[in-house]
């Protein structure tokens, strides 16, 4: 079964095409030089974006899976076209929905609308050492920190969330505090990898609530706090400081980040009884997170699984597997009526469960 996937959530333009569990093609188009001033996604400059990248980047992701004289003119060889429909960023949803319909409608082939974090949940049967069912997640990304427990395709139990501010948010807004470059995450990681992360006493939050929720807007506090009192007593702005201590402190912060999250995940799988973990979502990539997962994990015996790290951000690879498993599994029935809608906000407990 060959599936178009088109991503187009938030700030990276994305199609793919995959066979069964096979990349055929993955081409990303990444947003961040147009975001990085304002250190954040702007809504409309991402919307225009994908409406003047996604023609093109289909057109790679054709030549990719069939060869380099094809392109949208060999289509015809798809078996199904999905999307993108939510949660997300509403004009950035209506491009992705937008133009997989029309394709799909043009070529008489099945439609499909995928939830973005089941995307995310999904993409480790990518990798070369796939999960089997069931299975605790960690999804965790900039919008998004979830536990949940995973019987099957569209078998999701939330277990914890966080509820306020998500691990990759965290990561991305004390990078801005550190005076760092957007995307900021994966900037603060690298800091990170020189620093000591026990310099700074930094709080886990939530950490002994009893409960597999998530709280990180306090640890942003704290670390904001730690940049004003020491830029007051050295006299000098952030940007002045000298590397190390900068690195010190992203060590610290990234450290009870990690902390929080391996330790739930821990305390997810002992609840549960399962002895499998995915983790998903852009901050597995993290380095350091499944350091510390696979060094916790291995020690009780238990299996973790990560996508390929060109899985973690946002793709269309993930998209494209996540409808193949419903189409697969039965999960959910191809749609040959392209009329479509977005949901910029979807909670993935309400996807339909045959």
């Amino acid at each position: 079964m060959r599936v178009l996937g088109i991503e187009t959530s938030c700030d990276e333009t994305a199609a793919a095409v995959v066979d069964r569990h096979r990349i055929l093609s993955n081409v990303v188009s990444s947003q961040a030089d147009l975001h990085g001033p304002f250190f954040g996604v702007v809504p409309e400059l991402a919307s225009r974006a994908h409406m003047e990248r996604v023609a093109g980047v289909m057109e790679r992701a054709m030549r990719g899976a069939f060869g380099p004289g094809s392109g949208l003119s060999e289509a015809r060889r798809l078996d199904a076209v999905a999307f993108t429909q939510g949660p997300g960023l509403a004009g950035a949803l209506l491009v992705g929905s937008g133009v997989a319909c029309a394709l799909a409608a043009a070529l008489g082939k099945p439609v499909l609308g995928v939830h973005h974090l089941e995307g995310h949940l999904l993409s480790p049967f990518l990798s070369v050492d796939p999960p089997e069912f069931p299975f605790v997640a960690l999804l965790v990304s900039g919008g998004h920190t979830q536990l949940m427990r995973v019987d099957g395709v569209g078998r999701y139990a939330i277990l914890g969330e966080t509820i306020d501010d998500a691990a990759g948010e965290a990561f991305d807004k004390s990078a801005k505090l550190l005076g760092l470059p957007y995307p900021g995450g994966p900037g603060l990681a690298r800091l990170a990898e020189h620093g000591n992360p026990a310099a700074f006493n930094l709080p886990r939050p939530l950490l002994k609530s009893g409960n597999l929720d998530f709280s990180f807007a306090g640890l942003k506090t704290a670390v904001m706090v730690q940049v004003k009192k020491l830029s007051a007593v050295r006299a000098e702005p952030v940007e002045a400081w000298p590397p190390q201590l900068l690195a010190d402190l992203a060590a610290s912060t990234q450290a009870a980040i990690v902390e929080v999250l391996v330790k739930k995940a821990l305390s997810a799988l002992r609840e549960t009884g399962l002895r499998r973990l995915v983790v998903a979502g852009g901050v597995g990539a993290n380095r350091e997170l499944r350091q510390q997962l696979d060094g916790a994990c291995g020690k009780l015996g238990l299996r973790v699984h990560y996508p390929e790290m060109s899985l973690c951000t946002d793709n269309g690879a993930m998209i494209a597997m996540a409808a193949a498993m419903r189409l697969q599994s039965g999960q959910q029935a191809p749609s040959t009526t392209y009329a479509f809608d977005v949901k910029p906000r979807w909670s993935l407990a309400s996807l339909p469960v045959s």
